[in-house]
This record gives structure tokens, C-alpha cells and sequence, in this order.
């Protein structure tokens, strides 16, 4: 199994911190990972983007032109990585933020009102989790367990108190993920 992932969206939407939880995630069950991030200098507002691969085998290179699935955010993400997934590949995307609904019948496309299901738990910091969560239902490359291991080597534990609410979270977007 191998997974070459592509998370993009505006700074602040826990874009970075969704790649590395995932990353970290598949530290905690064995697999070879990379995550590389990328964002400009406004951070906050402005657009970040994190390559992650999780694989059962060594990873020759971080460095990707193509993608088995994209999870974007927004509608400049999708406008730029659309094109970049593989036929066959996986695009996820919240509804809050796309314009232009993507269109490509060689894909799997998922629907997922993260941004919504966030306001509804009356917690907005949660989104990424709900993504997260979403993203593990339609292609489950690390589990549960390994999440939430996760969650305890990367937050502060000042923080561990919310992770149950983070796992809640992820449950909550394996349940409103749907295929457009």
C-alpha cells in the first residue's frame, strides 16, 4: 500500500497540522512516511499546502507531480491540483469553500461538509479532524488507533484533554462524507 497525498487549502484551516497528524499517524503503525510542507509567508489567509505519503515500502522521494488523492479546501487548491490527481485517484473537498463544483469523470469525487459539521459541534478547530476523518473512510491509510496515538506524540500535553473531541471529530467525518 502506498498513498501520495496532497492537503491544500488557506493558512489556518489546520491544513499542516492534518499532514502531520497523518504522518505521524503512519510513524505509529510502522509505515515509511514523508510530509512536506509548503506555505507562503502570510500563513494565516493565505494558501498552505503538505505533500504526505504513508507506504508499507521505502519512499524513493517526496517530491510528487501526481497524486492518488487530493483533499482541498478551496477553490484556488482545487483550481491547481484537480489536474494533478491520477485517473482513478481520490478528490475530497469541502463545499464551504469551492465555487466551481470539479468535474472529472476518471476520479472518485467526496463531498464533505466539514466546515458545517464544525459549527455544529460549536467547535471550528475541529474542521481538519472532520476531514481527517473523511478521508480515512473512503481510503483508510492508517487507522483510528494510529490517530489517535498520533494526536498524543504531537499535541502538547496541555492539549491532551481535547482528544477526545478530536476523535469524535473523525468520526463524525466518516459519517457525512459523500460521493458526488
Amino acid at each position: 500500500m502506498k498513498a501520495e497525498i496532497i492537503i491544500s487549502g488557506f493558512g489556518g484551516q489546520g491544513v499542516l497540522s492534518m499532514g502531520k497528524i497523518l504522518a505521524y499517524s503512519g510513524l505509529m503503525e510502522d509505515k515509511e512516511v514523508t510530509w512536506m510542507p509548503a506555505y507562503g509567508p502570510e500563513q494565516r489567509g493565505g494558501t498552505a499546502n503538505v505533500t504526505v505519503i504513508v507506504s508499507d515500502e521505502r519512499i524513493s522521494s517526496p517530491i510528487l507531480s501526481k497524486y492518488d488523492i487530493a483533499i482541498v479546501l478551496n477553490q484556488p487548491s482545487l483550481d491547481k491540483f484537480l489536474p494533478k490527481i491520477k485517473p482513478g485517484g481520490i478528490l475530497i473537498y469541502d463545499s464551504y469553500g469551492i465555487i466551481n463544483k470539479p468535474e472529472r469523470d476518471d476520479i472518485n469525487i467526496y463531498c464533505i461538509d466539514a466546515m458545517d459539521k464544525a459549527a455544529e459541534m460549536k467547535n471550528s478547530k475541529v474542521f481538519n479532524m472532520i476531514v481527517l476523518g473523511g478521508l480515512l473512510q473512503v481510503a483508510p491509510v492508517v487507522s483510528d488507533k494510529g490517530v489517535e496515538k498520533a494526536l498524543y506524540k504531537t499535541l502538547p500535553e496541555r492539549h491532551h484533554a481535547l482528544i477526545p473531541l478530536n476523535m469524535e471529530a473523525i468520526k463524525a467525518g466518516r459519517e457525512i462524507i459523500k460521493k458526488i
